[in-house]
């Protein structure tokens, strides 16, 4: 399931990344990796303020429908 449906507070490992070229090395650079925990601490108007490594990190909708995650 994509990332922007995950329920706050719910810790999910990333799956896969999908998107452009461009799209995956961003989310890569932000810290997004295959196998990865995520943990969304918040949902502000669609936009999503997650966990990632131990740095918040704030992702419109757009971008966190290119984050593939399971429970």
């Amino acid at each position: 399931m994509p990332l922007v449906y995950s329920k706050r507070g719910e810790e999910v490992v990333v799956k896969r990344i999908s998107g452009s070229e461009t799209v995956r090395k961003r989310l890569e650079s932000l810290g997004f990796t295959v196998g990865g925990m995520v943990t969304v601490v918040s949902d502000l108007a669609g936009n999503l303020i997650v966990m990632v490594k131990d740095s918040r990190i704030a992702l419109n909708r757009e971008l966190a429908h290119h984050i593939f995650v399971s429970v």
